[in-house]
């Protein structure tokens, strides 16, 4: 089941770091992932995909790269 949605991370980024890592985990995953705002201490993804690789991918963005910290994940899930 398709589906699409804003993911909010919050933490420490290193922005060119963070971003790479969410560009290569959509990749991977065949999303689509568009970064949408970027500060030291917020990023927001719209991603639109298979649900369930949604899911995949909010997951290990949390993880992130090692220079990163997430300390707080929140979604916007689109009307179905």
């Amino acid at each position: 089941m398709q589906g699409a949605t804003t993911i909010v991370f919050v933490g420490r980024f290193v922005a060119a770091s963070f971003i790479e890592f969410v560009d290569h985990r959509a990749r991977r995953l065949q999303l689509d992932a568009v970064v949408e705002a970027v500060s030291s201490d917020r990023i927001e993804v719209a991603v639109s995909g298979q649900r369930d690789l949604i899911d995949a991918f909010e997951m290990a963005c949390s993880l992130g790269p090692i220079d990163c910290l997430v300390h707080d994940v929140a979604r916007r899930d689109a009307p179905r």
